[in-house]
């Protein structure tokens, strides 16, 4: 697991709201399945403009930049987040 992934998975286990453990995830699961809601969503993509020293634009705030992990490394790679 990478560094970015760690990092994700921290974020959603302190901002996610999901009922289950984060560790136990897989990088393709679906999250908002596993129990995110929107409202967390919107927590989890602030937190990790924090963590990540990025800003989401328009076009990536929808719901499956968020879907699962692999989508928010996706995300962050096209906004400059190297892969570690």
């Amino acid at each position: 697991m990478s560094a970015i992934d760690d990092r994700i998975r921290e974020v959603l286990k302190e901002h996610g709201r999901l009922p289950i453990e984060v560790g136990s995830l897989r990088d393709d699961d679906d999250l908002y399945e596993h129990g995110l809601t929107s409202h967390a969503s919107v927590n989890v993509m602030l937190a990790l403009e924090d963590v990540f020293d990025v800003e989401f634009p328009d076009v990536l705030l929808r719901k499956g930049t968020f879907q699962s992990i692999a989508a928010i490394r996706s995300a962050l790679v096209s906004l400059g987040v190297e892969v570690s």
